[in-house]
């Protein structure tokens, strides 16, 4: 009644069984054009009552936008609030639209927002609230094409660039005999041949140690000559990246949208700008990382929509618990998917489909062509220009105007060619965009469409996955329209080529096919949607084992981040380094009697210097040895209590605890950085170990817990060797009134802790604002 009331739309009946679906969590799947957007609205609003936060989550920052806005009206109008999130709004704009009552956001940025969330100092910092119900529009997209990449956040490292150049120099001097490419897994493997030729060409260069490749003191450079191969032979500028405004830019081999600030890992980006010789940026160390398949589980409850589901409604079940649904249509589906035609060479096949394009414009019929990669978008668009064809391209170059472009597909004549999925969300009315021109016009225009048979999809190729083709069609046909669809294959498209069967050409040979002829025969159908299944099945495996892996992560990430938050919301943070301060003292305590027994065992000694750092002489430490044990624990508290008294002294109370709370979170923080890191090597490596019968998950388990042990040890020393050493300096600006300056030291928004001869200025960072001294409170 409130959308009626608000935007003239009342829900369908079929909208209200989705609306009733996503309630229950589960995954409504509802064919293109049958309004998920509004279907949305009514799970949102039911579950945003309980006051928690619901998140909307869509394929764009685009949509995320448009859908907050539009359905905004109908939140507004039953008294509840609606915000969106954007790539480029700062941490004031994002917790006011957290904190409404329905957020519309990307996965992506949720689970940045999550990641950066858990990287803050104080809780009022954070921008998310609880992870409450999240309803997730497109969920096949998010949830399972882009659950193969793990999401990162990074720091920079340090600065290889002129490796990187000779790297890529060198690599480019061997020849096709060197190596074996494996397009299947996008790897590439040195031969026996090769190997000795790198092993040359290195040593010439002086960069191979010990004239040997594999040698240990080689690694690094393994990895690089490896990455630098990648770089040259499995990726293509067009499909895989492509460079605007002077830098590399990530082309998502789905969408074929541009990945705005996101990089390769692993020197893999930085292999790329080598290659295309531009300004290579440092390389980067992972901070914090999650999977989505992880991020998503940390909601309450989780459903989605989509129009195609069901080809994985296996894998969402075993997954994440949720049952598929397929929802009737609102009107009879009335499009004609058409039987793909068949060509033996790529040439045959982009002859036949000008030729169709052709067929269709001239009488008017609107087009919509799908391409795999912005490479063979351009290839299509030079092929109409020689026909003199007007048409329109979007691609990862200009997809800004997406929508507009899109929501007009449906205009006469229109001929449009894009990459894979995009325009996804937005409404393709016949005759035009609503709005564009006058109703009554608009219905004439619609009709004159639907007698020229409605909205044409064309599919230049098929897609790796079944769904991606179905979401294709799905352009058409909308809400009852008229509409076709057809795909054109040949056998030497990267699909066919890679995973098709060798005996295809020779049964295509022996039904006589000749040259521009295609054929269409249930047969090949049947070979197609094998070798579909094929990758889905092989996809579907590498995300099982990525979750796996990261469920490892997830346990320590869970423990360390609630750990964190617990330490960060506490007011009684002394007990924290009371507490341990008493076990590493019981640890001491136990090493000294092992030493005993073990003279020649000196690690008692080397872990008492650490924690008493500069506090005692060698004097003191030797005394300090020779008292019993009780003594021993009782002298080590007392100079940990007095170097604590003084700090409280001339700080105060509340400041003293805010130094030792955000002590506590930096050393976190830093040993979980270092932890990450650790964890990422030992995936690499653990592989391998299946040679030795060994399964490498239950291998990397056993590492990591082991791991994980030695991070809570580390954590603890590194916070009491810290606080056992720390000074506070006071530092009094002689020209200045003295009474201004006990005000600035008292301010308790500014620390600044000092290393011993360490000098500061004006532009140095305050470390609890994180702002410059002289914007800060200009403690100097």
């Amino acid at each position: 009644e409130a959308s009626k009331r608000s935007r003239n739309e009342r829900h369908y009946d079929v909208q209200l069984i989705g609306g009733v679906v996503l309630h229950e969590n589960k995954i409504a799947e509802m064919r293109t054009g049958e309004g998920k957007t509004l279907t949305i609205v009514l799970s949102a609003y039911l579950n945003a009552l309980e006051e928690k936060g619901v998140h909307v989550v869509t394929v764009n920052d685009y949509l995320a936008k448009r859908d907050s806005q539009e359905m905004g009206q109908i939140y507004n109008f039953l008294g509840l609030t609606s915000g969106f999130i954007n790539n480029d709004q700062n941490d004031l704009e994002r917790k006011k639209n957290y904190n409404c009552d329905i957020t519309y956001a990307t996965n992506s940025e949720l689970g940045f927002d999550y990641l950066r969330d858990n990287m803050k100092f104080s809780k009022n910092e954070k921008v998310q609230r609880e992870h409450h119900y999240s309803i997730v529009d497109e969920i096949d997209s998010c949830l399972i094409d882009e659950a193969r990449t793990p999401l990162v956040i990074s720091g920079a490292a340090e600065d290889k660039t002129n490796q990187y150049l000779a790297i890529d120099k060198l690599v480019k001097q061997l020849d096709n005999k060197d190596y074996e490419i494996d397009e299947k897994d996008k790897n590439i493997l040195l031969t026996n041949n090769g190997i000795t030729n790198v092993e040359k060409i290195f040593s010439n260069a002086g960069i191979l140690k010990n004239n040997n490749f594999y040698d240990p003191e080689n690694l690094a450079l393994v990895h690089h000559v490896n990455q630098a191969l990648r770089a040259n032979h499995l990726f293509e500028k067009g499909k895989d990246y492509i460079i605007k405004d002077n830098s590399l830019k990530i082309i998502d081999e789905l969408t074929g949208r541009i990945l705005e600030g996101r990089r390769f890992g692993d020197g893999l980006h930085q292999a790329l700008e080598a290659k295309e010789k531009i300004e290579i940026q440092a390389e980067n160390h992972t901070l914090a990382s999650i999977t989505y398949q992880n991020f998503f589980k940390l909601y309450k409850k989780i459903s989605g929509c989509t129009g195609t589901a069901a080809t994985e409604a296996e894998e969402f079940y075993e997954i994440y618990n949720l049952p598929v649904v397929v929802i009737p249509t609102n009107n009879p589906m009335i499009r004609k998917d058409l039987n793909d035609q068949i060509f033996r060479t790529e040439e045959e096949k982009n002859n036949a489909i000008i030729k169709k394009i052709n067929e269709c414009n001239q009488k008017g019929q609107p087009l919509l062509v799908f391409t795999s990669s912005v490479n063979k978008s351009e290839v299509y668009s030079k092929l109409l220009d020689k026909e003199k064809i007007k048409h329109v391209v979007l691609n990862a170059k200009n997809h800004e105007n997406e929508a507009e472009i899109i929501a007009n597909a449906g205009k006469q004549s229109s001929v449009i060619i894009t990459t894979s999925i995009s325009g996804r969300g937005v409404d393709i009315q016949l005759g035009g965009k609503k709005g564009s021109i006058p109703g009554d016009q608009l219905r004439k225009e619609k009709e004159k469409i639907k007698l020229l048979g409605g909205l044409f999809v064309i599919g230049t190729e098929r897609m790796e996955s079944r769904r991606v083709d179905n979401q294709a069609r799905g352009r058409s046909g909308r809400q009852g329209d008229e509409g076709s669809s057809i795909f054109y294959v040949s056998l030497e498209d990267d699909l066919m080529r890679i995973f098709g069967s060798e005996s295809m050409n020779n049964i295509l040979e022996k039904l006589g096919l000749k040259n521009g002829e295609s054929i269409d025969h249930p047969w090949i159908n049947k070979a197609l949607e094998r070798a579909q299944q094929k990758v889905e099945a092989r996809n579907f495996d590498i995300r099982k084992t990525l979750i796996k892996f990261d469920n490892v992560l997830n346990d320590q990430r869970h423990v360390i981040f609630s750990q964190r938050n617990e330490a960060m919301e506490s007011e009684q943070i002394f007990s924290y380094s009371e507490d341990f301060l008493n076990e590493i003292i019981d640890d001491l305590i136990q090493l000294k009697t092992k030493e005993i027994s073990n003279p020649k065992n000196n690690e008692f000694n080397t872990k008492l210097k650490l924690l008493m750092g500069k506090s005692f002489d060698e004097n003191q430490l030797t005394e300090l040895i020779s008292l019993k044990d009780q003594d021993f624990r009782q002298r080590i508290i007392k100079q940990f209590n007095n170097n604590r008294d003084e700090r409280t002294k001339i700080l105060g109370e509340k400041q003293s605890k805010e130094i030792e709370k955000r002590i506590l979170l930096q050393s976190i923080d830093l040993n979980w950085k270092s932890h990450i890191q650790y964890l990422e090597q030992l995936r690499q490596v653990v592989g391998l170990r299946s040679y030795g019968q060994r399964d490498p998950l239950i291998e990397y388990k056993k590492e990591a817990f082991d791991l994980f042990s030695n991070l809570l040890e580390k954590l603890k020393l590194d916070f009491i060797v810290i606080l056992m050493n720390l000074k506070v300096v006071e530092q009094i600006k002689e020209d200045e009134n003295p009474k201004n300056n006990t005000e600035i030291l008292n301010n308790p928004k500014c620390l600044l802790i000092l290393k011993k001869d360490q000098k500061i200025s004006r532009n140095d960072r305050c470390d609890a604002t994180g702002k410059k001294f002289k914007n800060c409170c200009g403690a100097l």
